[in-house]
């Protein structure tokens, strides 16, 4: 494999990993807005999760408890959204947007108070962080062409959110498409008086969907602060769950079109990070802030040009009244 090739694939790798919470919280807003609930709350649901995950990881020296810490607390998010938008019938954008500006503050208020660092938490060690994990055999397949790099490489080497945000997709998939479950969510978002003329309650339905909503984004804030990061950083999510609320659109509410979308930004970091500080000619070297707005500038014209006519669910944004 020559030079180039092996720099596309670390590419690739690092496309990879920046792409994981991106297709969790991707999942978490098809599960929502496919039964009828706008989910802008993504954002706040990754950005409180990762400050939880870090804290309790921090506070207990146990990583499996800050996922567990972090999971529960996007998902009692979730609930919240819930309240206000299924049973009390509020406006879900604006509803979203409360809990996005919550968790920004809360983060910042609790960390500074908690652990006084300026709202981050303090530093983990090795040991409180999901670590890379060397799949077997990939030592000795380096030799082999092609194959054994890109194993090595690409395949191999990743945490294991990463694998679970994967697993994600298919499962995401399974669920919405090859179970009674997922036919009666895609319903209740289509047309939920059928659901509820059914015998079904459409409010026990839109909360469950939020509730796995809020789980995905659980393990995505814990891969931010505890796999991808050593800590929490003040505003760490840095938009990732609009990003990942556009690639639901892009994908049209599929799960694996929505993953090509969240490939697609995490390709676009990746190589704009290896740009970073290159000499262009003509241009020369760009201000680091405008290489680090590129790929979000990007996203945003890349799905401009390509969504085409989008067709969301029938039923999503309007509160149901039975």
């Amino acid at each position: 494999m020559n030079d180039l090739a092996f720099q596309l694939l670390l590419a690739l790798d690092a496309s990879l990993r920046l792409a994981a919470p991106l297709m969790l919280c991707a999942m978490a807003g098809i599960f929502s807005e496919r039964s009828g609930i706008v989910d802008i709350s993504l954002e706040g649901k990754l950005l409180a999760s990762a400050f939880v995950a870090a804290a309790v990881t921090a506070a207990t020296g146990s990583v499996w408890l800050g996922l567990a810490a972090a999971m529960l607390s996007s998902m009692m998010l979730s609930v919240l959204h819930g309240f206000a938008t299924i049973t009390h019938r509020g406006d879900q954008v604006v509803s979203g947007l409360a809990i996005n500006m919550l968790a920004m503050g809360f983060t910042i208020v609790v960390g500074h108070a908690v652990f006084a660092r300026g709202g981050q938490t303090p530093a983990l060690t090795d040991n409180q962080r999901f670590s890379p994990i060397t799949l077997p055999f990939a030592d000795q397949l380096t030799a082999i062409p092609y194959v054994g790099p890109i194993y090595k490489e690409l395949i191999s080497g990743h945490s294991l959110l990463v694998y679970m945000a994967l697993a994600a997709v298919p499962l995401t998939a399974f669920v919405l498409y090859r179970s009674r479950f997922g036919l009666r969510l895609r319903a209740v978002g289509e047309v939920p008086e059928a659901v509820d003329s059914a015998g079904i309650s459409v409010f026990w339905l839109r909360y469950r969907a939020l509730m796995l909503g809020g789980l995905l984004c659980g393990i995505a804030g814990a891969y931010l602060s505890t796999a991808s990061g050593a800590g929490f950083v003040r505003e760490m999510s840095a938009g990732k769950g609009y990003i990942a609320l556009a690639a639901v659109i892009f994908g049209n509410w599929r799960p694996f079109r929505a993953l090509g979308a969240c490939l697609m930004f995490g390709f676009l970091e990746a190589m704009t990070a290896r740009l970073e500080g290159v000499d262009f000619p003509v241009v020369g070297v760009l201000p680091t802030q405008l290489m680090q707005a590129l790929p979000y500038v990007l996203t945003v014209l890349l799905l401009a040009g390509f969504i085409g006519r989008p067709t969301p669910p029938a039923a999503i944004g309007q509160p149901y009244i039975k």
